[in-house]
């Protein structure tokens, strides 16, 4: 018997193996996004609180020894 006498309908057939294969996973990208923006902030923080911290000063040994 040759497949173009096969009493099965070659469309629902095809719909079958299509709905037997596994699904396509996608990849989220917010969990990616999340992460960069907060890095992002933290760094933009951590900027600014070195930009307006005071100044150390710092005395050296000699100048406090007796």
């Amino acid at each position: 018997m040759t497949p173009a006498d096969s009493a099965l309908d070659p469309d629902q057939m095809a719909y079958a193996r299509s709905l037997l294969r596994a699904p396509v996973q996608r990849e989220r990208a917010w969990p990616a996004l999340g992460a960069a923006a907060f890095a992002a902030v933290a760094a933009l923080a951590l900027a600014a609180a070195m930009i307006t911290a005071p100044p150390v000063t710092t005395t050296h040994v000699v100048e406090r020894a007796p």
